[in-house]
């Protein structure tokens, strides 16, 4: 789904002078009411400039090389508006990774993954795409999952509304001309959860889900491969959502003793929509 541009700039200025509404948190299948959470820290993100992000069109993308988008299962009718968990019910969890870095690390966590039968969801950096337009082709042609993970990966939850908007938007942009869709998840930049501004910015994009996660490796710390593994082992469970990072070696590196150990105990790994659905 995409929204008209003329009407997303009549939009934003409008919403400037709001107050946003309040969204909602919980697990897909749940509900009930939002649970209150702080926004934990996360990696630093190089420092915001206080100039907007540039343009949306980028001579060097390359054209949607199929046209039609990508087919994604319809999601249970309660998912909440930031899904932070699937059901506890399922024996599946959500392998989500930032997409960005070393293309060749990416390559070969893609690798991995598919040699285990596992898919996953990448929320892709649009400055990324950029710089590696070929990414979103070969991620959607391994079976995984693509998603918006803002323009420039800078703090969005401090941005003025416009700026925010344009990071939803530009990066939107980009996956839309490579591959026929913006994709279905939004998750902000340097912050865990969606703040109600943020949120109205990626529905206001086409966005109608936020996807937050609850279980955080720290991967991005590169705390070495071993640790990584235990860390994701020890705290998933049915209906987790694993936040992990590309371009890092220590996370290709864990990713098949984290395959196997899920395997063992009885849990595939599937995409955010396939979880929800």
């Amino acid at each position: 789904m995409t929204v008209d541009r003329r009407t997303v700039l009549r939009s934003t200025a409008r919403l400037a002078a709001l107050t946003a509404a309040t969204g909602v948190t919980a697990a897909c299948g749940d509900g009930g009411d939002p649970a209150a959470r702080a926004e934990p820290s996360v990696k630093p993100s190089p420092a915001a400039s206080t100039a907007p992000a540039a343009p949306a069109s980028s001579p060097s993308l390359p054209a949607a090389t199929s046209p039609s988008p990508p087919q994604l299962p319809p999601l249970a009718p309660n998912t909440p508006l930031e899904v932070v968990n699937g059901p506890r019910d399922r024996r599946q969890v959500a392998l989500t990774f930032h997409g960005q870095g070393d293309p060749a690390l990416a390559l070969a966590l893609l690798t991995a993954a598919e040699q285990h039968g596992a898919r996953l969801t990448v929320l892709v950096v649009g400055s990324w795409l950029d710089q590696q337009p070929q990414m979103a082709r070969r991620i959607l042609d391994g079976g995984h999952e693509l998603g918006n993970h803002t323009q420039n990966h800078r703090d969005i939850s401090r941005m003025p509304v416009a700026q925010a908007l344009a990071e939803v938007q530009e990066c939107a942009d980009r996956l839309l001309r490579l591959t026929g869709s913006i994709g279905r998840w939004f998750r902000p930049s340097a912050a865990q959860y969606a703040t109600p501004m943020v949120r109205e910015q990626a529905r206001l994009v086409g966005y109608e889900h936020c996807l937050s996660f609850d279980v955080d490796p720290r991967d991005y710390t590169d705390p070495g491969a071993e640790v990584v593994r235990r860390r994701v082992l020890k705290a998933a469970i049915g209906g987790s959502v694993i936040a992990l990072h590309m371009g890092h070696r220590g996370t290709v590196e864990a990713m098949p003793g984290i395959l196997d150990g899920l395997a063992e105990a009885g849990l595939t790994a599937v995409t955010a929509s396939q979880l929800c659905a």
